[in-house]
């Protein structure tokens, strides 16, 4: 482990809690106090020869980005920011299935966080946002985010790097954030531990990821299927064109939308929200 001078108590023991599952995926683990971005550092380590498995993880980042290019809001010691390198030959329209699955893989460990059995709160948003059901069940808010970025090889994905940013311990958000984020630490009946989260994603990738980019998300879609947040509620996309009702997300990962005239619309990427009517 690199760079694990002044980080809280939390992440100074990832490397244990990751020695203690016993995978393949945390090694080598690069331990920053800031950075600009941990995707842009794997990225750069990629380039380098970095391993599969290579994690870049950081108690802030200055030029931490989202989808779209949105930034994320880190304060120091507050989030889990993390990315980590995926050596995966695969095509590339198995990305999509890939992004799909690395925020299932949050959500478990979002869900393991919050102590749930049932597991209906902590839900993935399509494409890949992790959100947690109100109390009332009627809406939501977002728990986490999930970036996922590729290089190409000819006609093969040489690499993936996902990016994934989760907030822990935040108690109080900006303004423009407090009615649509949360936190694990608002959630949770008892205080989040940011290293036995990051070891429970990494876990869950290593069992599904390489199924995924070989054969698709055929053996995690039921999983999926049963945390959708979308399912069966209005929607509508920044386009001004797609409206209808969310009836699930097929194999290839594309989130679909039964229309007015009940013609089905695969959607294979952009943004989607809830409709209000």
């Amino acid at each position: 482990m690199s760079g694990a001078s002044h980080v809280a108590t939390d992440l100074a023991r990832v490397a244990d809690a990751l020695r203690a599952r016993g995978g393949r995926l945390g090694e080598p683990l690069h331990m920053l106090v800031e950075t600009g971005s941990t995707n842009d550092d794997a990225k750069a380590g990629a380039r380098a020869g970095a391993p599969h498995g290579a994690v870049w993880i950081a108690e802030s980042q200055t030029r931490g980005r989202g989808r779209q290019g949105r930034a994320w809001v880190s304060p120091m010691g507050e989030s889990l920011l993390f990315s980590v390198l995926l050596r995966v030959s695969c095509a590339p329209a198995r990305v999509p299935p890939l992004s799909l699955v690395c925020g299932l893989a949050v959500r478990d460990a979002v869900a393991r966080a919050l102590g749930e059995r049932d597991g209906e709160r902590a839900l993935v948003k399509w494409p890949n946002d992790v959100v947690v059901r109100d109390r009332s069940g009627a809406g939501w808010r977002k728990v986490a985010g999930v970036l996922v970025e590729s290089a190409l090889a000819g006609a093969k994905v040489e690499h993936v790097v996902v990016g994934i940013g989760v907030n822990v311990h935040t108690r109080d958000f900006p303004e423009e954030l407090a009615a649509i984020a949360t936190s694990v630490a608002r959630e949770a009946a008892s205080p989040p531990d940011r290293a036995e989260l990051l070891a429970d994603v990494l876990a869950s990738l290593e069992r599904d990821v390489e199924q995924v980019a070989h054969r698709g998300l055929g053996a995690v879609h039921g999983r999926l299927a049963a945390h959708d947040a979308l399912a069966g509620r209005a929607v509508e996309g920044d386009d001004g064109v797609l409206a209808g009702t969310a009836c699930g997300i097929d194999p290839d990962g594309r989130l679909l939308v039964r229309r007015a005239d009940g013609a089905i619309a695969r959607v294979a990427s952009g943004e989607v929200r809830l409709r209000v009517t």
